[in-house]
C-alpha cells in the first residue's frame, strides 16, 4: 500500500530560477503533482518519469476545477498513489487557499509536509526596484487581495487606504477602477502607483501613473492578469533611478550575451 502524503509546494513567482532546493527535491519524489495555473511549466521537468502530473489551475473566470473538487482529488490521489505534491505558484500561504487543502487531508488522516515559497507579493515588485518598505518612506507595508470570495472589494482596502504603508493588491485587475476611486476618496489621487504583469517572466510589462490616471494608462497598456498592484510612495524612489536601473540593465545584457558566447 503506498504511503499517503501532501506536500504543498510554493513554485516561486514565474521566474523558474526562482525556486528553492528543497521545492525541487519535493517535485522529484512525487507520485502525483496538481499544479496551478501560474506556476511555470518548466518546473515540470524536475518530474519523476513515472509521476501522475495533472493541471488544476483556477483563473478569474475559469476553474478547471472547483477547490471542493481539488480537495477530493488531493486526497484520492494520496490514498491511492502516495506522495502528492501541491504545487502553487508563489508562496502557499499567500492567497493559495492552503489552508483549506490542510484540512481536507487532515480529515483523511494524510500527513501534510510544507515547502515555502517566494511569493509574486514581494519578488515582483523587488525585480523592478520597488521597495515596498523604506525607511522614512514606507514603515509598513499591506498585502491585501482585490476581491473576497463574495466578489466584493475587501474592507481591509478602506483601512489601507487611510495609511501611509505600501499597499500590495493581488488579483485586483477587474476591480481596478474601483480601488482606485476608493484611494481617491481619501485624498490620495497623486500617490504614485505601479502595476506589473507576469512579473519575473520575459512577458513582464510595467505601467506606473498615480491614483489619478492609472485606470487610463493600464486599459491603454492592455494590462489584465495576472499581474501585482503597488500603491504609494515608494514607486516615486523607483522612478527616481533611472541611471541606476540603465546601468543594471545593461550589466544583464552584458551576461546574457557573455552566456551566449
Amino acid at each position: 500500500m503506498p504511503k499517503p502524503l501532501l506536500s504543498l509546494v510554493g513554485a516561486g513567482p514565474g521566474d523558474p530560477e526562482m525556486i528553492t532546493l528543497k521545492a525541487i527535491r519535493a517535485i522529484r519524489e512525487a507520485d502525483v503533482i496538481l499544479y496551478d495555473a501560474l506556476v511555470n511549466p518548466e518546473l515540470l521537468q524536475y518530474a519523476g518519469a513515472n509521476a501522475r502530473v495533472s493541471f488544476v489551475g483556477k483563473r478569474y473566470g475559469c476553474h478547471a476545477l472547483s477547490q471542493q473538487e481539488i480537495n477530493e482529488l488531493i486526497v484520492s490521489s494520496a490514498l491511492a498513489y502516495g506522495h502528492v505534491v501541491r504545487l502553487k505558484g508563489g508562496d502557499p500561504f499567500i492567497f493559495g487557499r492552503a489552508a483549506e487543502e490542510i484540512e481536507a487531508a487532515a480529515a483523511a488522516g494524510i500527513p501534510v509536509n510544507i515547502v515555502p515559497g517566494i511569493s509574486s507579493a514581494l519578488a515582483v515588485p523587488a525585480g523592478q526596484m520597488i521597495p515596498l518598505t523604506c525607511r522614512g518612506t514606507a514603515e509598513s507595508l499591506w498585502i491585501t487581495t482585490g476581491t473576497t470570495r463574495h466578489g466584493s472589494i475587501s474592507d481591509d482596502l478602506r483601512l489601507a487606504a487611510q495609511s501611509t504603508a505600501t499597499v500590495v493588491i493581488l488579483m485586483a485587475m477587474s476591480k481596478l477602477g474601483e480601488i482606485m476611486d476608493l484611494f481617491s476618496s481619501f485624498g490620495k489621487t497623486q500617490t504614485p502607483v505601479a502595476i506589473i504583469q507576469n512579473g519575473t517572466t520575459p512577458q513582464e510589462k510595467m505601467v506606473t501613473g498615480t491614483v489619478r490616471d492609472i485606470v487610463f494608462k493600464a486599459e491603454h497598456a492592455g494590462l489584465e492578469n495576472p499581474a501585482i498592484i503597488i500603491i504609494g510612495e515608494v514607486v516615486r524612489w523607483r522612478e527616481a533611478l533611472p541611471d541606476i536601473i540603465a546601468q543594471s540593465q545593461k550589466v544583464e545584457r552584458y551576461e546574457e550575451r557573455q552566456a551566449g558566447m
